[in-house]
């Protein structure tokens, strides 16, 4: 017997979970604070939703995916086009490729390869934005805005993984 519609439309939204929350990251990276200078420094919440997917449920975000939440992340940020989009694409596959050695492992293990995963990303996207605009930018905010992501790791983990819990149970 096929299944009815509702079925399936809850079947297809439960798969648009992964890609659906980390834009939900995006755009609140994206909500004016009117602090002066945090514009700069506000963490990598939309890498570290591509990283916890990869790892957890690779197959709802594929690097297509993670590649077109970079490009939308380049436009609403400003930075060169491309940048965050090569970032997202990169965290996305070298996170699925180490899946097998992560899975079963303690959290302080993730911990430890996202801080390494998101020190080599702030470079790399210092490094393309520093050669794209034709200066060298400061890299004061990028080291900031590394340890502030790193600070936040623990609290977007936890919802992230209560998020997969809640809806991708069955999925």
């Amino acid at each position: 017997m096929k299944p009815s519609v509702w079925v399936q439309m809850d079947g297809w939204v439960r798969h648009i979970v992964p890609t659906g929350v980390t834009l939900f990251l995006l755009f609140l990276t994206a909500i004016p604070t009117h602090i002066p200078g945090l514009a700069g420094i506000t963490p990598m919440l939309p890498m570290m939703g591509v990283y916890y997917w990869a790892i957890y449920r690779p197959d709802l975000l594929p690097a297509w995916a993670a590649f077109l939440i970079g490009l939308l992340h380049d436009i609403i940020a400003g930075t060169p086009f491309g940048v965050n989009a090569l970032v997202m694409v990169l965290v996305q596959g070298v996170s699925a490729s180490q899946r097998k050695f992560f899975l079963g492992k303690s959290f302080m293990v993730a911990w430890w390869a996202f801080s390494l995963l998101a020190a080599g990303a702030s470079a790399l996207s210092w490094l393309m934005t520093s050669i794209l605009s034709g200066r060298v930018i400061d890299p004061g905010p990028a080291f900031f805005q590394y340890f502030l992501t790193l600070g936040l790791f623990p609290l977007l983990t936890r919802v992230l993984a209560r998020t997969q819990m809640a809806f991708l149970k069955e999925a």
